[in-house]
């Protein structure tokens, strides 16, 4: 049997290799990015018809007309900035005439050219996260819940994880210390008083163990009076970060009157800025997109969920933010029960580390996850490169490809 290859599609091929081999030495390099004068072989026939070259090149970028160089180029992840006169005057197909093209260079620290400010920004090319679906029990006394905690952070230490995530609410496993069942209003005031040793414990085991412990949540009163659910952020070099939750559940606000909190930063970290939405924060895509339009490339959500339903809104919203914003999402739930408990008698989870679908990824869009409700951690290596790479020349770039002159997160100080 005799095949024929169409000579323009191997030259097509051929000419993706080097492009390709090009951009991965402008990466090794630390090179800004690839610049050049392209072609523009289509132009002396549409002179009469274009006479201006700019018009020319936004026909072709529009895809009004073929130019096989230029609609080439632009396939290989470069785009045209401007129209270069006088470039080759020996082109006469080009008239002359060169597009200026360049490729941004997704890995290219912020000062390439200046190597001690390089260095200390420059982000590692992967990082390991710990997701620890955590128990709740009966307990006697507060030192057992911080035997409990400390030895899941020495679990992840041990495997060198750079993160640790702990689930919403988890502190409230405290109010089972108590002899009598509390009322809502008295059990949320209880455990806000655990606030500060909370504090100063996690502190402690970031420092010691050398992780960054993202401390699920907990219930918080602030100086005018509201309780708030707010996580806690403890990093290896002893800086501690907040994040309130802005979204209360409808259970939250009848049960313990808490109150939605204000403002979703990126937080800074030795693995570059992460974001923390908290349960349900995580069902509304604004406050993904804002952390994420900071720089954040990992969002942490602890959860909370009584029942399956419930934990798979969580699920499949953290799914679509991972996808929506090609970032990595890891949660954490709580599982077990606390029958003298209010409001927390019942628990379903399966955490999990989500990725964005694409090749350089998990097949299902899942690094890791966890069996349902069952005491166990989940660890997995996230590759930041990949992830830089894809939003610039992924199958899809849903950041890339958004439409401003449609559309835009704005988002109020306060």
């Amino acid at each position: 049997m005799e095949v024929c290859v169409d000579p323009g599609y191997r030259r097509w091929r051929i000419g993706q290799r080097f492009y390709r081999r090009r951009q991965e030495l402008c990466q090794y390099f630390e090179l800004k990015g690839i610049a050049f004068g392209g072609r523009m072989p289509g132009y002396k026939r549409r002179k009469k018809q274009y006479p201006d070259p700019q018009a020319y090149l936004d026909a072709v970028v529009d895809q009004q007309l073929r130019d096989p160089v230029i609609q080439f180029q632009i396939a290989q992840g470069f785009e045209p900035r401007a129209i270069l006169k006088g470039y080759d005057s020996t082109d006469s197909d080009s008239s002359g005439l060169a597009v200026l093209m360049y490729w941004p260079n997704p890995l290219a620290p912020e000062k390439a050219n200046v190597r001690k400010a390089r260095d200390a920004k420059r982000l590692p090319s992967s990082v390991r996260v710990a997701t620890v679906q955590f128990m709740m029990r009966g307990i006697s006394k507060i030192d057992e819940f911080e035997d409990q905690v400390e030895y899941w952070i020495d679990v992840a230490a041990d495997y060198r994880s750079d993160f640790v995530v702990f689930p919403e609410l988890f502190t409230l496993e405290l109010l089972s210390i108590e002899k009598a069942k509390l009322g809502p209003t008295e059990a949320i005031e209880k455990i806000a008083a655990y606030t500060e040793r909370f504090c100063k414990f996690m502190e402690r085991m970031a420092v010691s163990y050398n992780i960054n412990i993202i401390g699920g949540s907990h219930p918080t009163k602030m100086d005018n009076g509201d309780i708030r659910n707010i996580s806690y952020v403890f990093l290896r070099d002893g800086g501690v970060y907040t994040q309130e939750k802005l979204h209360p559940t409808p259970s939250e606000r009848e049960w313990w009157n808490i109150k939605g909190g204000y403002g979703a930063n990126v937080i800074p970290t030795d693995c570059g800025p992460i974001g923390v939405m908290i349960c349900y924060d995580s069902e509304f895509p604004e406050m993904a997109r804002h952390l994420t339009n900071q720089g954040a490339m990992m969002l942490f959500v602890p959860f909370c969920t009584d029942e399956r339903r419930g934990y798979l809104r969580v699920r499949y919203c953290c799914q679509a933010r991972a996808v929506e914003n090609q970032c990595y999402v890891i949660t954490s739930g709580v599982v077990g029960n606390l029958p003298h408990v209010e409001n927390m008698d019942i628990h379903y989870a399966e955490s999990a580390i989500l990725t964005p679908s694409d090749f350089p990824f998990a097949r299902d869009g899942v690094a890791a996850d966890t069996a349902p409700n069952t005491e166990t951690i989940a660890l997995a290596d996230l590759s930041l490169d990949d992830l830089l790479t894809s939003r610039q020349s992924g199958a899809v770039q849903n950041l890339k490809d958004r439409r401003f002159d449609l559309y835009r997160v704005m988002w109020k100080k306060g």
